[in-house]
């Protein structure tokens, strides 16, 4: 086993208040309906488990479930760490966060949307195949906040500037 990370980082202005897009980024039922590539989600407390469909990297199917503790500051950022149970052990985690910021109507209006992840496999694969293997998730992650984005955006019948 090998371990592969890789990572992204987004911004947007989100035509919507911060409530209404909190209000969604805090519910673990309409993240995992919003999320592609996404299971379902089981909440209990600050952990949040996240189960996966199947994803192909570089031919191996994986379907990685993870455990995240969150934690929130009302309405501006929710921070996420890889925390499985004790005595489990998870191929699979995701460090991160979510950023709002309401802007003035001054500003155009809206909320600023930041995020950042960094999701690191377990894998079967020799170390060498780094660069193969963190290019195919730069891509999956890539298509998974895309459609994330645009789900979110329908859902809060919102558009993004």
């Amino acid at each position: 086993m090998a371990r592969f990370t890789s990572g992204t980082k987004a911004e947007a202005v989100v035509l919507a208040p911060a409530k209404e897009i909190w209000d969604v980024l805090t519910d673990p039922l309409l993240v995992a309906e919003l999320t592609p590539l996404l299971k379902r989600i089981d909440a209990s407390g600050e952990h949040w488990t996240w189960h996966m469909t199947g994803l192909d990297v570089l031919g191996i199917e994986v379907a990685p479930t993870f455990t995240e503790r969150m934690s929130y500051r009302d309405l501006e950022r929710i921070d996420f760490s890889h925390d499985p149970p004790a005595g489990a052990s998870e191929r699979a985690g995701v460090e991160g966060w979510y950023a709002l910021t309401e802007l003035p109507e001054s500003e155009g209006g809206g909320t600023r949307l930041a995020t950042s992840l960094d999701i690191t496999l377990d894998l079967p694969l020799p170390k060498l195949s780094a660069p193969a293997v963190t290019a195919a998730m730069r891509g999956v992650i890539g298509q998974m906040g895309e459609r994330f984005s645009r789900n979110l955006l329908a859902h809060l019948g919102a558009e993004q500037r």
